[in-house]
């Protein structure tokens, strides 16, 4: 699975114990809306899931090689994004602390509300009026020029 692929890969925020992200919740994700991957020449290099039972943003990971390029702030919006269609007003995630996670969550305006089993609790509210993440000039035009695809997964 393509998503799992991307998840084992990254430096960061790695995935201690295998029992607490089984393929059964990757398999709700993708059956479910809220799953966005990036692809770049066929391969998935990034994706959000986004639940929208409860306002969580379960996962966005960006394969090494792909970070810094403006692929993880399209993938959080359109978390959020699903997230507000399903009437979500406050989205939240959970990091690692001391990562390039917490700051870019940070630098996004998400709000640091706590801790939830080990790992920093962030917040942030969903209204129509708020800006949750901005695809940045070079990735608008890194992904014209490169043809860079991202698709909504819709089952």
């Amino acid at each position: 699975m393509a998503l799992k692929s991307v998840r084992s890969s990254v430096v960061e925020n790695v995935l201690g114990d295998s029992t607490r992200v089984t393929d059964d919740d990757y398999n709700w994700f993708v059956a479910n809306p809220g799953v966005a991957v990036w692809e770049e020449n066929g391969d998935v290099v990034g994706f959000s899931a986004a639940d929208p039972r409860n306002g969580n943003i379960w996962a966005l990971f960006v394969a090494p090689g792909f970070e810094r390029k403006g692929i993880g702030s399209i993938l959080l919006a359109e978390a959020c994004t699903c997230l507000k269609s399903a009437g979500i007003g406050r989205a939240w995630l959970t990091t690692d602390p001391n990562t390039r996670a917490e700051k870019f969550y940070r630098a996004a305006g998400w709000e640091h509300v706590g801790e939830k089993d080990g790992e920093l609790l962030f917040e942030r509210p969903l209204q129509p009026n708020v800006k949750v993440a901005a695809m940045t000039e070079a990735a608008f035009v890194m992904a014209a020029t490169n043809r860079i695809a991202m698709h909504l997964l819709r089952y």
